[in-house]
């Protein structure tokens, strides 16, 4: 079943509230824009207009269930304003655009000393793997979804609209 399916099927309350046996925790920092950029060795490789940027990580104990729960979360949170001024409008709703860029470093554990450790971070190979698949299944559900390059070193341009920013992780 694909995720737009499971989207519409899902009554919204299942969809910001479902909770699973034993998650992992997937971490993304999600930004209503009006616009954002990514570029890579002063090349632009993406740019949206009205929508989300989602900066994305993946945990090592993250699996299918965890990328299909966020892309569940992210294209139905109600974070855009209805006719009222009230936040009561999905991604899906507005029709808006998806960006969604790599970030190993929400994983930056600073407690100890000055150096972030990132050993819950997923090992390259396997973040690549899980954040294409993540691409994968929010493109299912979202027409326009423009990406980061993953691995590259690159430079996020945007314009936070609200501002509204909000940190979800999967373990919820």
């Amino acid at each position: 079943m694909s995720i737009t399916r499971r989207i519409e099927e899902e009554p919204d309350i299942d969809l910001l509230t479902k909770q699973r046996e034993n998650p992992s925790v997937m971490r993304v920092v999600l930004q209503r824009v009006s616009h954002a950029e990514v570029s890579v060795a002063g090349e632009t490789i993406g740019r949206i207009g009205p929508g989300l940027l989602a900066l994305a990580a993946v945990s090592r104990q993250d699996d299918e269930n965890d990328l299909e729960w966020m892309a569940r979360k992210i294209v139905g949170l109600r974070v855009f304003d209805d006719a009222d001024g009230n936040l009561n409008l999905s991604l899906r709703d507005v029709h808006g655009q998806l960006m969604v860029v790599s970030q190993f470093t929400l994983y930056g554990d600073c407690k100890k000393g000055r150096r972030p450790s990132y050993s819950d971070a997923a090992p390259p190979a396997e973040a690549g793997a899980l954040y294409n698949r993540f691409v994968e299944i929010v493109r299912e559900a979202v027409p326009d979804v423009q990406t980061g390059e993953f691995q590259a070193e690159m430079e996020v341009s945007l314009t936070n609209d609200g501002p509204v920013t909000l940190i979800i992780d999967s373990k919820g």
